[in-house]
């Protein structure tokens, strides 16, 4: 009968979907896993299962202090099993910024909001708040009482504004200045770009640049001169803003200035004989051939500034003569150098503290010569470079190391207590395994949807264009910390890719 088919009709159209809903299932839970596993965040997962300690057993475990909310800190903080622990985190932002994408919030790529990360949502775990989070600047570090004090850097200030804190264990993680090697009118004239500031900066100057550029009567000299943006700095940081600005130019500001489009002018200096020196040569003659088909750009390598002026700076060529060059915008992305705090420390570390880069840490990253101290990140002077892959991988390990050597922890702190001698975790950490770093591959963007990628392993693979382009924006969106971050930036990406980037000072 009708009623019968229509029946069956049904029980099959019942049939298909909860077999179509179970394999969407299946595959959302293999994607969220897979996700876990590459990022090395099960313990994300996995907590939620832990049996917990009580609040009165807490109040007797060691006061961990994490100085820093970057890679590193974030990276350790999410590892740590932090209810066996009395954990502060004590840093003068209260996010965690995506480095990585820094350069293209410069120009509009992507939007400032979905590359950052609050700490506080990593201070609750499992529906608790194990984690103290202070929004201050640790300013000295007593390590012979192991106590820090912290300053309130905000504008908004109460009538407490500066405090002490006690620690059993404290982790530097405060990442690293800005090296501009004594160069007289750099940190007065110069624009950076390593927080969030730097990047707004970059973003209004290279706007004002364009709209002073368009005035009328404006001599043709000085609108050269406002039109040229100089990069000091051909590492992976300077190619990757050279390349955002290049296209920023090309595809949105020529539109909105045709008149000055053809004024328009960049310049890489490096000091090094090549661009992106730490890839292989092949990457490097790719990327040098990109840049130098493109008109607008010219790389000047084994040029070293010497001095910074408000409208230009002075430079010697690889021949030896001074040259003069003037500029609108100079952007200084020259590598690092150790914060205050971290040089403070290394006055206190004593002779084992001989490097002028950092922090120097053992194999478990003890800061020599400092009890008790611990350091991770571009604060320290390791074999390995200053990334956000490394000092990820570094919080990573440090975490897992407190977990795995918590009873000891638990024991030193206790006997410091009683007057005794504390020893345990010494012997905890000769059977620890050290921090082995896995190097993943190095990508950079180098303009008009190109990019160049290394992956080190027993032998060196190398790719470069289009398709790397696609598989550096993968990667980069996978390492993001939420799904809300990833489809921030999916829609950023997508919105440019439309719309085009907005010329607005906004």
């Amino acid at each position: 009968s009708k009623f019968v088919k229509d029946k069956m009709s049904l029980q099959r159209t019942l049939r298909r979907f909860t077999n179509r809903a179970a394999v969407l299932a299946a595959t959302g839970t293999g994607i969220y896993f897979f996700d876990l596993w590459i990022n090395d965040d099960m313990d994300s997962f996995t907590d939620k299962f832990r049996t917990r300690m009580s609040e009165a057993e807490r109040a007797k475990r060691p006061r961990v202090v994490i100085l820093g909310s970057g890679w590193a800190a974030l990276s350790m903080v999410r590892k740590l099993h932090t209810d066996k622990f009395r954990v502060t985190v004590v840093s003068p932002r209260n996010y965690f910024l995506f480095t990585p994408l820094l350069a293209g919030t410069t120009t509009g790529t992507v939007e400032l909001r979905s590359i950052v990360e609050p700490i506080r949502k990593y201070c609750h775990r499992s529906d608790a708040s194990d984690i103290d989070f202070l929004e201050a600047e640790c300013t000295s570090v007593d390590a012979a009482s192991q106590k820090i004090t912290c300053k309130d850097m905000s504008v908004v200030k109460g009538k407490v504004n500066e405090f002490d804190l006690e620690y059993d264990h404290l982790v530097v993680a405060v990442g690293a200045d800005n090296a501009t090697f004594n160069i007289p009118g750099v940190r007065e004239h110069a624009c950076f770009m390593k927080e969030i500031e730097d990047a707004r900066i970059l973003r209004d100057r290279i706007l004002d640049c364009f709209e002073t550029a368009s005035y009328p009567g404006q001599p043709l000299s000085e609108v050269q001169r406002l039109l040229h943006f100089v990069v000091v700095g051909g590492g992976p940081a300077g190619v990757e803003f050279t390349a955002e600005l290049s296209d920023f130019l090309h595809s949105d500001l020529v539109e909105a200035f045709p008149h000055l489009a053809k004024e328009v002018k960049v310049t890489v200096v490096e000091a090094l004989p090549h661009i992106l020196n730490v890839f292989d040569a092949k990457v490097i003659e790719f990327a040098e051939k990109r840049f130098s088909s493109n008109p607008n750009v010219e790389i000047l390598t084994k040029t070293a500034v010497t001095e910074v002026r408000a409208s230009d700076i002075s430079v010697k060529t690889p021949s030896g003569d001074k040259k003069d060059i003037p500029y609108g915008v100079l952007v200084w992305v020259t590598g690092n150098a150790p914060r205050r705090i971290t040089q403070s420390l290394m006055q206190q570390g004593g002779a084992p503290q001989d490097c002028r880069r950092g922090l120097v840490v053992d194999e478990f990253f003890r800061v020599k010569g400092i009890q008790n101290v611990w350091a991770l990140g571009d604060c320290t002077c390791t074999k390995v470079p200053a990334t956000a892959q490394v000092a990820s991988q570094e919080g990573r390990y440090l975490g897992s190391l407190f977990n795995s050597v918590q009873a000891s922890l638990d024991d030193d702190t206790n006997n410091k207590l009683r007057g005794l001698p504390s020893a345990t975790l010494e012997a905890a950490l000769k059977t620890s395994p050290i921090f082995n770093y896995k190097h993943f591959g190095s990508f950079a963007y180098i303009g008009d949807r190109r990019a160049v990628a290394e992956f080190k392993g027993e032998n060196t693979h190398t790719s470069t264009g289009v398709l790397t382009f696609f598989l550096w924006r993968s990667v980069y969106l996978s390492k993001l910390l939420s799904a809300k971050n990833r489809m921030l930036v999916g829609f950023d990406w997508l919105k440019t890719r439309m719309f085009g980037r907005d010329v607005s000072r906004a």
